[in-house]
């Protein structure tokens, strides 16, 4: 069905905020996206089975990268379909964006706090006793779970951003 493989400049680009949320009517849909930044120019590609939460995932982990996007819904997941509309729109585009090469991981993958730890911190963690290691990383978390939460806000969001408590305690900060 050539109807079911749309073309990356057929779709319309979108704002990804709208009066501070994402715009309504994604939750739950299964489909594919393309994520820009401030000039339009591309920076991921991506599906999810539910497109909401995977824009608020990138919002979180790349806020500054995430200014406009467009996106395909599909009625019935099908891995194989979205793999292969990712692959048509990477070839459409040209060139592979920074999600999906080089910075993929910051793009996929929980926010690893242990990235942002300053010396003194690295110090702390590495003399600590064992039992406080965890309450270590928990603060070092929290250090960067503000950072992120006001590079989110600078950008004009106003959405609740909620990190599963128990990952803290490892240094990682993944949506809950």
């Amino acid at each position: 069905m050539a109807d079911s493989r749309p073309t990356l400049a057929s779709l319309e680009m979108q704002p990804y905020l709208i009066d501070g949320e994402l715009p309504s009517g994604l939750a739950g849909k299964v489909g594919i996206y393309a994520i820009f930044d401030e000039a339009k120019a591309l920076q991921y590609v991506g599906y999810s089975r539910d497109v909401s939460v995977g824009l608020t995932q990138h919002l979180v982990r790349c806020p500054q990268q995430c200014h406009w996007f467009k996106y395909y819904t599909v009625a019935r997941p099908s891995r194989t379909l979205l793999d292969e509309i990712r692959n048509a729109w990477l070839t459409e585009y040209g060139t592979v964006p920074p999600g999906n090469s080089d910075r993929q991981l910051a793009w996929e993958k929980p926010i690893d706090a242990k990235v942002f730890m300053t010396a003194d911190e690295r110090d702390a963690i590495a003399n600590a006793e064992p039992s406080q290691t965890n309450k270590l990383l928990k603060q070092l978390a929290r250090r960067v779970e503000a950072d992120v939460k006001a590079q989110v806000e600078a950008r004009g969001a106003q959405i609740a951003i909620k990190f599963n408590p128990k990952l803290k305690e490892q240094g990682v900060l993944a949506l809950k």
